[in-house]
C-alpha cells in the first residue's frame, strides 16, 4: 500500500509539474511575444515616418520641376510668338517690295513703249521734212550736200591758199625746229622695250664625274668655293652643267673663272680653291681696268676720272636683257652721236651721255636705288657736265626730258636693245614654254584656270568643283602629267598640283 501510495503521489507530482511547466512556458512566451511586437511596431512607425518624409520631399521636387517646366514652356511660347511676328513682318515687307517692283516694272515698260512711239513719230517727221525739202528745192539730199560743199570750196579756196603761203613764209624756222622734235619723238615711239634680269651663270663641265669632285667629301669643296666667292653653286640633275647663282655679276664671274682654273688643274680641294679664287680676283680686276680704258679710248674721250673708267669696265661683266651692258653702252654712244649730228644736236653731250647712261648698273647691287639715280650720283661725284647728266637721266623716262639730247639718248638706248640680234631669245623661249604649259592644262574639261609657277617647275590647276569631283581631280592630275610628258620638252620634272575648292555663301538677314 505504501508503495502504491508513493507511486500515485509521484505520478500526481509529475502531472502537476508538467502542467505548471506548461503554464510557466506559456507565460514566458507571451512576454517575449509582447516584446517583439513592440519592436516591430516601433520599426513600422519609423518606416512610416521615413516614407512620409521621402514622399514629402518627392512632392516638393515634383512641384519645382512642374514650375520650371511651366516657365520654360511659357518662355518658348513667347519666343515662338516673337519669331512668328518677325516672320510675318518680313513677309509683309517682302510682299511690299515685290509689289513696288512690279509697279516700277510696269511703269518702266510703259515709259519704254512711250519712248518707242515718240521715236517712231520723230522718224516719220524727219522723213516727211526731208521729202518736203527735196520737193521744194528740186534736189535730193545727196545732190544738195554735194552742191553746198562745192560752193564752200570755191568761195574759200583762194583764201586758204593765201593763208598757207603766209604760214610757210613766216614759220619756216619754227617748222624746222618742230620737225626735229617730231622726228626724235617718232623714233622714240617706234622703239621696243623689254624686261629681263639675269642672276645666274652656267658653267659647262668636261664630264659628269667632275660634279662629285666639285662637291667634295661631305660638300667640303663647294662650301669653300661659295664662302670665298659669295655665290651659290647649284649642282642639279642637268648633265654636265653647274649653275652659279648670285646677285653680283662680278662675283659670279670670279666663281666661274675659279672653276675653270680648278677643272683645268684637276686638283680640287679647299687649299687649292683658295689659291685659284685669289688668282681669279686679280685677273678679273685687271680685265675690268682694261675694258674701261679700251672703251674710253675707242670713244675718243679725254680727261675721264680713273675711278669712273674702272666703274665703266665693271659693266663688261654685267648683262641686261641678255645683252652685255658695256657693249650696249658703247653702241648707244655711237647711235646717239650719229642721231645728234643728223638733226643738229650736241653730239659730244649725246656720246658721253650714251656711254655713261647705264653706269649705275656697275654698283646697283651694292647701293639701294634705281641704276639711273645711282648713275646720276656717280657722274656728279666725278665732275661730269650737267648737260651730260640731264641727257642720260631720262633714258628710262624716270625723269622728264629737259633737252633734245635727252630724247636722243633715250631713243638710242631703245634702238640698241631692240635691233635684231642684240638680245637673246632665251626669255622668249622661256615665256613660250610657260605659256604652252598653261594652255595645255586649260585645254582639259572642267579646268577654270592654270598658273605656271617656280620657273615652270610647277603647274597649279584650278578646277570647277561642280564639274570635277575629288576622284576626277586625281585622274585629271595624272592625265595632265601624261600629256606634258608626251607633248612638251623640259628639264627636270614638273609638279602638277590640281586644286578643287568648293565655296558656298549664304546671307543671314
Amino acid at each position: 500500500m505504501n508503495q502504491f501510495t508513493l507511486l500515485i503521489a509521484g505520478i500526481s507530482g509529475l502531472v502537476f509539474g508538467s502542467i505548471l511547466g506548461y503554464y510557466t512556458r506559456q507565460s514566458i512566451a507571451k512576454k517575449k511575444a509582447g516584446t517583439i511586437e513592440q519592436t516591430l511596431q516601433k520599426r513600422l512607425q519609423k518606416a512610416k515616418e521615413a516614407a512620409n518624409l521621402i514622399l514629402s520631399e518627392a512632392k516638393e521636387k515634383s512641384q519645382k520641376i512642374l514650375i520650371a517646366a511651366e516657365e520654360e514652356t511659357k518662355q518658348r511660347h513667347s519666343e515662338l510668338l516673337k519669331t512668328e511676328r518677325l516672320l510675318l513682318k518680313r513677309e509683309h515687307i517682302l510682299d511690299q517690295k515685290i509689289s513696288d517692283f512690279e509697279f516700277k516694272q510696269k511703269e518702266f515698260q510703259r515709259k519704254v513703249e512711250k519712248l518707242r512711239q515718240i521715236k517712231e513719230n520723230l522718224e516719220d517727221l524727219k522723213i516727211k521734212a526731208l521729202e518736203n525739202l527735196e520737193r521744194i528745192s528740186g534736189l535730193t539730199s545727196e545732190e544738195a550736200k554735194k552742191e553746198l560743199l562745192e560752193n564752200v570750196e570755191k568761195e574759200y579756196q583762194k583764201e586758204i591758199l593765201e593763208k598757207i603761203k603766209k604760214l610757210e613764209k613766216e614759220g619756216k624756222e619754227k617748222f624746222e625746229k618742230r620737225a626735229k622734235e617730231i622726228l626724235a619723238t617718232a623714233i622714240q615711239k617706234c622703239a621696243i622695250s623689254q624686261a629681263q634680269e639675269i642672276t645666274t651663270t652656267t658653267f659647262s663641265l668636261p664630264s659628269e664625274e667632275i660634279k662629285g669632285r666639285i662637291i667634295g667629301k661631305e660638300g667640303r669643296n663647294i662650301r669653300t668655293l661659295e664662302k670665298l666667292t659669295g655665290v651659290e653653286i647649284v649642282v642639279d640633275e642637268t648633265p654636265e652643267i653647274v649653275v652659279i647663282s648670285g646677285f653680283d655679276p662680278i662675283r659670279r664671274q670670279i666663281a666661274k673663272l675659279a672653276l675653270e682654273k680648278l677643272v683645268q688643274d684637276g686638283r680640287i680641294q679647299p687649299a687649292r680653291i683658295e689659291e685659284k679664287v685669289e688668282e681669279a680676283k686679280r685677273e678679273i680686276s685687271n680685265q675690268i681696268q682694261e675694258a674701261g680704258e679700251t672703251a674710253i679710248y675707242e670713244m675718243g674721250l679725254l680727261g675721264v676720272e680713273p675711278k669712273l673708267v674702272q666703274l665703266l669696265g665693271r659693266l663688261k661683266f654685267r648683262t641686261s636683257y641678255g645683252q652685255n651692258v658695256l657693249l650696249h653702252s658703247i653702241e648707244v654712244a655711237y647711235l646717239a652721236e650719229a642721231l645728234a649730228e643728223e638733226i643738229g644736236a650736241n653730239s659730244m653731250v649725246c656720246k658721253k651721255a650714251g656711254l655713261f647712261h647705264d653706269i649705275g648698273k656697275a654698283v646697283d647691287q651694292q647701293i639701294e636705288g634705281s641704276h639711273t639715280d645711282i648713275g646720276i650720283k656717280i657722274l656728279e661725284k666725278f665732275g661730269q657736265e650737267p648737260e651730260v647728266i640731264q641727257a642720260m637721266k631720262s633714258h628710262h623716262e624716270e625723269y622728264p626730258y629737259e633737252s633734245l639730247e635727252a630724247i636722243i639718248v633715250q631713243v638710242a638706248d631703245q634702238i640698241s636693245g631692240a635691233r635684231p640680234g642684240a638680245r637673246k631669245d632665251t626669255l622668249e623661249n622661256y615665256l613660250k614654254r610657260l605659256s604652252d604649259l598653261e594652255n595645255l592644262a586649260t585645254s582639259f574639261f572642267g579646268v577654270e584656270k592654270a598658273w605656271a609657277l617656280q620657273a615652270g617647275r610647277e603647274i597649279r590647276v584650278f578646277v570647277r568643283p561642280e564639274e570635277i569631283d575629288d576622284l576626277g581631280a586625281k585622274k585629271l592630275a595624272r592625265d595632265i602629267a601624261n600629256k606634258i610628258q608626251e607633248e612638251l620638252k623640259y628639264p627636270g620634272e614638273i609638279k602638277v598640283n590640281v586644286v578643287r575648292e568648293m565655296r558656298i555663301t549664304e546671307y543671314a538677314r
